[in-house]
């Protein structure tokens, strides 16, 4: 297996402007991420960036002048990982995420971090000097040989065990389950696992795009034949039934574990030791949004 491409490089800030609703700045410690996961969405960067290699075959490693003000951030949601994850294996080497929590350290803003890496245990300490403090975990599997078919992160057992700490650590933590693969992911089997590990259970669906679409169906064309048809209707017809029905299951299912079940809907602001809420974020507006008549 060929080694990365890394390559340092020097920005005057690693914290921009966000226009997303979960945050008021995004950051990213790192261009690319080594996971490459076969989905990953944040591939589309490479056409502002000017890489040419493959999604996953290369990092680049951010050096950015000291923040001069961390307190112009008190109360804000920064959001770190949003196109890359800031744990990923090169981050044990670099610590440009360590260095960017240090610096921020005492100015009161929020974090949310979103990984797949089991190495931000090492900042946990830190992490938990940030006020509500919020850590997610993407898990669309307990299998790890599909979790091997689609990413390099670390293993789906050392996710949930990571998670668990630090939910335990009083780190209020997400169990991200994304993307949902249809017939694939056993998102009952997840969340049964992952209910007592964490404040907030987020679904989202595969959405296929741009490169990566052609990707996925031939992997499931190869590894999983019987499902092309249904990934057929999905993904070429644009047929949503899939998701209606499992809506409805989850629905279901959520109630018989007395777990809330909501759509589009952040409610991390509940007691800290309450169950988790699951919340749906995979409809589009074309799906009825039948969880909302209970």
């Amino acid at each position: 297996m060929c080694s990365p491409i890394i390559t340092e490089t020097e920005t005057k800030s690693v914290i921009t402007k966000s226009n997303l609703p979960v945050c008021d700045y995004s950051v990213n410690p790192y261009t690319g991420c080594t996971h490459a996961c076969k989905y990953c969405y944040a591939s589309f960067m490479k056409r502002f960036t000017g890489h040419t290699e493959p999604w996953g075959t290369f990092l680049d490693v951010k050096h950015w002048d000291p923040i001069k003000n961390p307190q112009k951030y008190n109360g804000k949601e920064l959001f770190i990982g949003s196109v890359t994850d800031p744990y990923n294996p090169q981050e044990k080497t670099f610590e440009r995420t360590k260095a960017l929590l240090t610096e921020l350290k005492g100015s009161g803003a929020k974090l949310s971090i979103a990984t797949k890496s089991d190495l931000i245990l090492r900042d946990l300490d830190l992490i938990k000097s940030f006020p509500d403090a919020r850590v997610s975990w993407s898990i669309n599997t307990l299998d790890e040989n599909f979790k091997n078919d689609m990413d390099k992160g670390v293993s789906i057992e050392r996710r949930l065990a990571a998670m668990e700490i630090f939910h335990n650590a009083g780190i209020r933590t997400t169990c991200f389950i994304s993307p949902i693969f249809p017939e694939i992911t056993d998102v009952k089997a997840i969340i049964n696992t992952a209910k007592d590990k964490c404040n907030l259970v987020w679904l989202e669906n595969l959405n296929l795009r741009g490169d990566y679409k052609n990707v996925i169906l031939e992997y499931i064309t190869e590894k999983y034949p019987h499902l092309t048809p249904l990934y057929d209707e999905i993904y070429k017809k644009g047929n949503q039934c899939y998701w209606q029905r499992l809506d409805g299951e989850l629905c279901e299912f959520t109630k018989s574990l007395e777990l809330d079940y909501v759509i589009n809907d952040d409610t991390m602001s509940r007691p800290f030791d309450a169950p988790p809420v699951v919340v749906n974020y995979f409809y589009h507006e074309q799906i009825k949004k039948s969880a909302r008549k209970d």
